[in-house]
């Protein structure tokens, strides 16, 4: 296994949180200084109130009328103005958290779909990070709520042993015995969270087992294969592998916290026997010490309940945005070129080695190739041989682990990929099912012309798909996906025809590729559907595309201009479909063995 690289690892907590304000300023700057300025003005009328009681007392006992008055009245203004700034305050911080919250989910959603490459969907403690944000992302607008809280009950705790100290200075060591009750919640988030993160992975097989039992998707299967009782089972096992270890670490850490809060109860009590008895305080000094104490102790309650869900939430979160955000802009360093407006020399491998991140087996090694401007190519090789993988590499999705892609000369990986991939098209044989209406399903190919309609028409006669739009009842209009108002099902196949025509959508790309996009279709019409794009593709040669088709039907295979056989992540031959047949070596096995089927 390799070193953890430096975006391995989460970045540190302070500096993601200083992060985390800065993107809530951005999206909001009025609203975040208005909320959290009324979060501390409500602090300071709730805190005086054991003051006014204090002074309530004292003019009370002492006959002394005015102060008794005085005291009243700012009693009374006090509870008042505690109600209505919290009110305010609340109500002002909720469309503060609802209009954050958008901004939030837009913004890890843009960073997702937006990186570079794809080694956050695929790599297995990266998916257990980001499952976990996603989760948090819906809270995070809370955080902030809690960080202005926070900083209001600490307001509070401040001003409440300010008038501690007025009585003896000795009440300020309250605070001193406080401090295990701050330890303890904490460092007890970060034991549960670290929990929680271990067994990430079950938690998300539980998800996953609980969705293929309820979902339409894969209920043919479910029930032909009479699964059904066995994915309970083995939800529940997952989940339990989960939730035992979190319920330890919760039992353990719930123990030494009542330990920490025994401490702080027993430190309050003999604070107040202390004024009572051994100071021998006035009745108000008294009265003050109790309402004062108690209230301390429930503003150390809140604020450390609060400091509790900061450090095991935001903080937490904040460090999982931030992370994504390095890891992203990770990504786009050294892009400082653009693509190029025709490919003139082609595209070159030099000595291309890939592992995938977090793994040790070589997928593809020591690759070299020339791919030339104008070309039809054509990647053969059994499965697992290392096909989609350089296509992936292609797409800039991954970078080299050893060597370099050049195009025109230009390492690959300093044009910005951004700039790269507006200059790329095709279909994957992995492809998605975009619910929309069929306009849009094949427009998001170009989006810019994704409401097209004569764009669209034309990319589906291209990829061979008038047939299905034919079938649905109102044409490119009509709304796909059964779920939907008006919406209607389609086959596998005709959702694969939609899915190539989506990439025939951009009109002058430098580098299209097509991945088995036609493996749903029957030998025949994937032929004679490649043979009307090769030529299409040679007739406009002028501008260097580079067509790249991955097949396991030698057919279609043969019509390339130059094949590239993959076998045991090498590239071990490579030629027009004549000179691999003269070798008589791997290529012309494999096209004999298949030939042999047809017959």
């Amino acid at each position: 296994m390799k070193p953890a690289s430096k975006i391995d690892r989460m970045p540190g907590a302070f500096p993601s949180m200083w992060r985390a304000l800065l993107r809530a300023r951005e999206a909001e700057p009025l609203l975040l200084t208005v909320s959290f300025s009324l979060a501390l003005l409500a602090a300071l009328p709730d805190a005086l109130l054991a003051l006014w009681l204090s002074l309530l007392a004292q003019g009370i006992l002492a006959g002394r009328r005015g102060e008794a008055l005085a005291a009243a009245v700012g009693l009374g203004v006090s509870a008042a103005a505690t109600w209505f700034l919290r009110v305010v305050s609340d109500r002002t911080q909720r469309r503060f958290r609802e209009r954050l919250t958008i901004s939030l989910e837009a913004h890890v959603a843009k960073l997702q779909a937006s990186a570079a490459g794809i080694e956050h969907h695929e790599r297995q403690e990266y998916v257990d990070r980001l499952a976990m944000l996603r989760n948090q992302v819906f809270v995070l607008d809370h955080m902030y709520f809690s960080l202005f809280t926070t900083c209001g009950w600490l307001l509070r705790l401040a001003v409440t042993l300010a008038l501690l100290v007025s009585i003896h200075p000795a009440l300020a060591l309250l605070a001193v015995f406080a401090l295990p009750t701050v330890f303890t919640s904490t460092w007890r988030p970060e034991v549960e969270r670290k929990a929680d993160e271990r067994g990430a992975w079950a938690n998300r097989l539980a998800r996953h087992l609980f969705d293929l039992a309820t979902t339409a998707s894969p209920g043919k299967e479910v029930r032909v294969t009479c699964i059904g009782p066995s994915l309970v089972v083995q939800r529940r096992s997952a989940w339990q592998y989960w939730y035992g270890p979190v319920a330890a670490a919760r039992r353990g850490s719930a123990g030494w916290q009542t330990l920490s809060w025994a401490i702080f109860a027993v430190a309050y009590v003999a604070a107040v026997v202390f004024v009572s008895s051994v100071m021998k305080a006035s009745p108000g000094s008294v009265l003050l010490m109790l309402a004062a104490g108690a209230r301390l102790s429930m503003y150390i309650g809140a604020a450390i309940g609060e400091i509790g869900f900061l450090r095991g939430f935001w903080l937490d979160g904040a460090r999982r945005l931030a992370w994504l955000e390095d890891y992203v802009e990770s990504l786009r360093s050294g892009a400082d070129a653009s693509a190029p407006e025709a490919i003139e020399r082609g595209i070159e491998f030099e000595h291309v080695t890939f592992a995938y991140p977090g793994t040790e087996r070589v997928v593809l090694e020591d690759v070299n190739l020339c791919l030339k401007p104008g070309s039809v190519v054509a990647i053969v090789g059994e499965n697992g041989a290392g096909k989609t993988t350089l296509v992936k590499l292609l797409c800039r999705l991954y970078r080299p682990s050893v060597g370099r892609i050049l195009v025109d000369g230009v390492d690959l990986a300093r044009i910005a990929p951004e700039d790269w991939r507006a200059r790329l098209a095709g279909a994957f044989q992995d492809f998605f099912r975009f619910e929309f209406s069929a306009l849009n399903s094949v427009g998001v190919g170009d989006l810019p012309r994704h409401e097209d309609e004569p764009a669209v028409a034309g990319a589906v006669s291209d990829a061979g798909a008038d047939d299905v739009v034919k079938h649905l009842a109102e044409g490119l209009q009509t709304q796909l996906g059964p779920t939907w108002p008006g919406g209607v099902e389609i086959s596998f196949g005709q959702w694969q025809k939609l899915a190539l025509a989506r990439g025939f959508m951009r009109e002058q790309p430098l580098l299209m590729i097509l991945d088995e996009p036609t493996a749903a279709l029957d030998a025949e019409t994937e032929h004679a559907l490649f043979e009307r794009f090769a030529a299409a593709a040679r007739q406009r040669a002028s501008d260097g595309r580079v067509t790249i088709l991955v097949s396991h039907r030698f057919s279609t295979v043969r019509m390339a201009d130059f094949i590239v056989v993959l076998d045991g992540a090498r590239v071990v031959e490579a030629g027009s479909h004549e000179e691999l047949m003269a070798k008589a070596g791997k290529y012309a096995e494999l096209y004999g063995i298949q030939a042999a089927a047809y017959r």
